[in-house]
């Protein structure tokens, strides 16, 4: 959790591109939160492409995180990101909030963006596209009973997409 703490105060201390390579290097990148800009994504020929960065006034980098499996550092990355003011998103999957709604709710109580990462975390393109949108809308409904937020992004397991995931993920509203 010392590594958190130092990216966090380098990130604060530095407002350039070295700041985004040692992000890069670590790791943590995703997308901006869907609740400061608006987000597309686009069509490169026959191409769906999901968003992989925004354009915004000032430099900004994101941090994200992935809750598919435990919560053994869940308290304590959000001590650390409380003490240093710093606002992330929690990619989760429908199993890591069924098994810890109780971080659910301190996560969104917290003012952090609340991320789909899929019901099971499955490999979306393998899929049907019913089987993708119950996939997306398990987690969805379920964040929604435990906080009455509806989430606006989704990360495909494994960073895995094609055409019909990027279109039946905005289908579902993401």
């Amino acid at each position: 959790m010392e590594i958190l703490r130092h990216i966090i105060l380098f990130l604060h201390s530095k407002k350039n591109s070295l700041a985004l390579f040692a992000v890069t290097v670590l790791g943590i990148i995703g997308v901006l939160s869907a609740k400061n800009v608006m987000m597309t994504s686009n069509t490169v020929g026959d191409r769906e492409l999901p968003v992989y960065c925004v354009e915004t006034q000032e430099p900004k980098i994101a941090l994200t995180f992935d809750a598919a499996w435990g919560n053994e550092d869940t308290k304590q990355i959000l001590d650390i990101l409380a003490e240093e003011q710093v606002h992330v998103t929690f990619f989760m999957t429908g199993g890591w909030i069924e098994s810890f709604p109780e971080d659910v709710k301190a996560i969104y109580q917290a003012g952090h963006e609340l991320g789909n990462h899929s019901e099971n975390h499955k490999h979306m393109p393998q899929l049907s596209t019913q089987d993708m949108e119950q996939e997306i809308m398990k987690a969805h409904d379920k964040v929604k009973k435990l906080t009455n937020y509806d989430m606006k992004v989704f990360r495909p397991p494994y960073g895995d997409y094609s055409n019909d995931v990027v279109k039946t993920v905005k289908k579902c509203g993401y």
